[in-house]
Parts: structure tokens; C-alpha cells; sequence
């Protein structure tokens, strides 16, 4: 009884780490349950047994973007000033421009797809994002930007984001090293 409880848990995982991976390469419309099933190495008669539909798996992969958003920004914390955190983020942003550049963001395409839908995946998605924005605003802040951090944490949110629709759309990752190399010029003159 033991060993079945702990591989359970284990296909779970991969059916939500999968889902993360293929509807950001492939969108929520043009992925089915077996293209998930086949990338978490999962029978398909078994994604039923831990979601019923999509859109519970579709929740679940924002649930993961959410967990992972959680870690990143608990390990940025541990840097010592506001400056090297904000430095680090975007250093994190450039280092996956090649992802960036055939996908897009993970969170950002997603965003863009759910928001089509009328099914509320939009808004779970959208408190992540909003996570993210409060985090770099408490970055500012401690920067000493107490009456504009929240302008200037949705203009950075706001630069990345839009530096992935371009870098995804021409297909040309150095775009994301000019723009993390400006921003982070921009939060220097700061």
C-alpha cells in the first residue's frame, strides 16, 4: 500500500510539470490530454484517474508557474540588497531567451491564450503575475521609492513582457540581452 501511494504522487507531478511544458510550446487549445499523457510518460486512462478535464489540468500547470514563481523569488530574497535582487530577476529573464524566443513567456503566452476564455483561468493566472509585480514593487521600495515603486514595478514587469512578445516574434534572443542589459542601466540611474 506504501509503494503505491508514493508513485501516485510521482505520475501526478509529471502529468503538471508536462502540462506546463506542452501548453507553453504547443497553447491550451492545440494540446490535448494524450499529447500531456505522452510527455509526463503517462497511460492516458490514467490522467483521468487525477483530472477529470483539461481546464483541471490547465489549473494545475498555472498552480506549477505558481509554485515555481514562489521559488525563484524566495532564492532572489536571499541576496543581500534590493539591487542585486531586481539584477538577478532580470539576469534570469535573459538567460532563457532562447526559450523566450521560440515560445514566448511561459506565464506571458498563457496569459495572452486564457485570456480569450470565459472559464475564470485567466484570473488564477493573473494572480501570479500580480505576485510578481508586488514582489519587484517591495524591491523598489526598499530602494527607497516609496511613492512610485508600483509605477515602476509594472514598467519593469511591463519591459520584460513586452521584450518576449518581440523576442518571440522575430526569433531573435539577443533582443532579451539589450533589453536586460538596459534595464538594468535604467535601474542603476534610478
Amino acid at each position: 500500500m506504501t509503494h503505491l501511494t508514493s508513485r501516485e504522487p510521482g505520475k501526478r507531478e509529471r502529468l503538471i510539470a508536462a502540462a506546463a511544458t506542452v501548453l507553453h510550446e504547443q497553447g491550451v487549445e492545440k494540446t490535448t490530454l494524450a499529447d500531456i499523457a505522452r510527455a509526463a510518460d503517462v497511460p492516458i486512462g490514467n490522467v483521468y484517474y487525477y483530472f477529470k478535464t483539461k481546464d483541471e489540468l490547465v489549473s494545475a500547470a498555472i498552480g506549477a508557474h505558481g509554485a515555481a514563481l514562489c521559488v525563484l523569488l524566495t532564492s532572489l530574497d536571499a541576496l543581500a540588497t534590493p539591487r542585486q535582487r531586481l539584477d538577478a530577476l532580470i539576469g534570469g529573464w535573459v538567460d532563457q531567451r532562447e526559450l523566450a524566443a521560440r515560445y514566448g513567456c511561459p506565464t506571458g503566452t498563457l496569459a495572452s491564450e486564457l485570456d480569450k476564455r470565459a472559464d475564470g483561468l485567466d484570473r488564477k493566472l493573473a494572480e501570479h503575475m500580480l505576485g510578481l509585480v508586488a514582489w519587484v514593487e517591495r524591491q523598489f521600495r526598499e530602494m527607497g521609492h516609496r511613492h512610485d515603486a508600483r509605477e515602476l514595478a509594472v514598467a519593469l514587469v511591463a519591459a520584460y513582457q513586452g521584450i518576449s512578445v518581440l523576442t518571440n516574434t522575430l526569433r531573435e534572443p539577443e533582443l532579451m540581452v539589450a533589453e536586460g542589459l538596459r534595464l538594468q542601466r535604467w535601474i542603476d540611474s534610478l
